[in-house]
């Protein structure tokens, strides 16, 4: 007899996981959610607070940091790290996000495997205060490994017309503002899992792997919080590429960000990959070093908007300045 649990698909453990998965996507909804999990399409509702609402979108993965993930056993923080890569962009143009998808794939679906990596992503909803309205969790056997699991995820913000960030009103000699990131966040696991081989060593009291595993900082409660209060021109979500790559990302015009390499704290892990090999310069090309969001603002507001951030438990750094002419970045 043939069926489909016997082509390796056992839609009993799909009825499971999506049972374990209520608890967590409820705890994220607020009034505009109009459906729970389980309809054919997740429901928002806009309430009428935007005079001219644009809406924002963003999608991302995890990447190969789920490898460290499938090897430590622990599923419970990449979820985190999938809202955050999304939601920490949209946020770069000043959208407040409304809500957020999440799309599973595996070779063989384990209820709880599944239940743990959404557990990550309804943290990192209420993190960002935005709703986990819907996903999908896909079975393909023969496709994924056994114990192999991806998982991607797009969010959607909104913003008003006229407070969209996009860059235009920067200026030379405006500074360049670093809040700290938590560690590698989501980018260039594809080089760490060269460097480290043995995640269990012992690192700063910790395995490594666990401190690999540190999901990424989402930023959105504080940026929303500046926004309310300061004239913020520019913002960039330090992914991957690092430093070079995504700061220029905030300038309309051609100017050049000249970064002070010494003027905030380079976490450990860092150092280490430098110890085991790694350019100085490619490690700025490829991981956040320490700075996993940066803000264009005048210089005189910027004082007042580093003890704002310090208020959210945040550390933050003057780490530079703008100036005219269009050489991407400049690191001193």
């Amino acid at each position: 007899m043939v069926d489909y649990k016997s082509a390796g698909v056992d839609i009993k453990e799909g009825y499971k996981t999506v049972n374990l998965i209520k608890e967590y996507t409820k705890k994220t909804h607020s009034p505009e959610v109009m459906n729970g999990i389980g309809s054919f399409a997740g429901m928002f509702s806009l309430n009428g607070e935007y005079k001219n609402p644009v809406l924002v979108s963003g999608t991302d993965g995890v990447g190969t940091k789920l490898d460290i993930a499938f090897k430590m056993g622990k599923y419970d923080t990449v979820g985190i790290d999938c809202v955050a890569m999304s939601v920490n962009d949209i946020l770069c143009h000043g959208a407040k996000p409304l809500f957020f998808l999440d799309y599973i794939a595996c070779g063989k679906l384990e209820a709880e495997v599944a239940a743990s990596l959404v557990k990550g992503v309804s943290e990192g909803c209420i993190q960002s205060e935005c709703a986990l309205i819907g996903g999908e969790t896909a079975e393909m056997p023969g496709f994924y490994d056994y114990g192999k699991y991806d998982i991607a995820g797009f969010a959607v913000g909104i913003v008003d017309k006229d407070k969209i960030i996009d860059g235009s009103t920067i200026k030379e000699g405006d500074t360049l503002i670093g809040i700290e990131s938590s560690g590698v966040h989501s980018n260039g696991y594809s080089l760490v899992r060269k460097l480290i081989q043995n995640l269990d060593e012992e690192f700063e009291g910790k395995k490594i792997g666990e401190v690999l595993l540190t999901p990424t900082n989402i930023y959105v409660k504080v940026i929303l919080d500046l926004i309310s209060k300061f004239n913020i021109k520019g913002m960039a979500h330090i992914t991957g590429g690092g430093f070079h790559e995504n700061i220029p990302r905030m300038f309309k015009d051609d100017f050049t960000a000249v970064i002070d390499k010494n003027s905030f704290n380079i976490p450990g892990i860092f150092k280490h990959f430098i110890e085991l090999g790694v350019k100085e310069e490619d490690m700025f090309n490829t991981f956040n070093m320490g700075i996993g969001f940066v803000l264009c603002v005048s210089l005189e507001d910027s004082n007042r908007i580093i003890k704002s951030i310090g208020d959210f438990g945040f550390k933050a750094y003057k780490i530079g300045h703008v100036e005219r002419g269009g050489k991407g970045v400049c690191l001193k």
